[in-house]
């Protein structure tokens, strides 16, 4: 691999996860990405899942194919072999298997090196594919090293339903009005865009035992001014 993973020294008590996989190398959401992530000394590595048409789940950020593949559907209204079926894009000298993994191939992974996975569930699940995804993770004995994230608060209280101790993160780009009392009601850390954490943000979530991840950092400048706000977790492409 002739491109490198950038190295933060000093990064005390901050955690780094590996967006989408090994992204800043890798394509994104692949089980190469996820796999080279795996190998590296990322405390979790994070992906974004859709439900198909036919009840699967897979992981790919879009909600089309067009950015990442060669061939351009829907991705809720297809099948998983349609999906699977549709090769990627390819990085320029990197090799990988071309296709969208499924959710269970990534916690596999996750599982064998032992690394958090970090899910995020992309646009409003309905309750039965949010309780379906956990369920999937519960048979892989994997849910107790999984974070789901997600920019509908809905989703993760489907979750907290049934799950009252799981470990959840409501993703935002600024911090708003009420935002941190909610959190607390709901036992729901923060998920916050980068430019938008402060040094009085991350003192006020820890006083009320609210864990702070960022994303996404691949500046190392960027990445030490973070950790010295004390910022729990760092979402990266590249960082390490």
């Amino acid at each position: 691999m002739d491109k490198q993973t950038v190295k933060i020294e000093n990064s005390a008590d901050t955690l780094f996860i590996a967006h989408r996989g090994l992204s800043g190398i890798y394509t994104e959401n692949t089980n190469a990405a996820f796999s080279e992530a795996a190998k590296c000394s990322y405390f979790g590595i994070e992906t974004d899942i859709h439900p198909t048409a036919d009840g699967e789940f897979v992981t790919i950020h879009d909600d089309t194919t067009r950015r990442v593949g060669n061939e351009n559907i829907q991705v809720e209204s297809s099948s998983l072999q349609e999906l699977r079926s549709i090769a990627l894009k390819k990085k320029v000298g990197i090799e990988d298997e071309g296709y969208i993994p499924t959710l269970s191939e990534y916690i596999e992974i996750c599982k064998k090196y032992g690394k958090t996975a970090v899910v995020e569930l992309k646009n409003t699940f309905e309750r039965n594919q949010v309780f379906k995804a956990c369920e999937l993770i519960e048979r892989l004995g994997y849910m107790d090293k999984c974070i789901f994230i997600s920019f509908y608060f809905q989703n993760l209280l489907y979750i907290r339903m049934r799950y009252p101790k799981q470990a959840l993160q409501y993703l935002v780009k600024k911090d708003s009005f009420g935002l941190i009392l909610r959190l607390r009601m709901h036992k729901i850390d923060l998920d916050i865009k980068h430019t938008a954490v402060t040094n009085e943000l991350v003192k006020k979530c820890h006083k009320h035992g609210i864990k702070v991840n960022c994303w996404t950092v691949d500046a190392p400048h960027t990445a030490q001014k973070l950790i010295e706000s004390g910022v729990d977790f760092i979402t990266t492409n590249i960082l390490e």
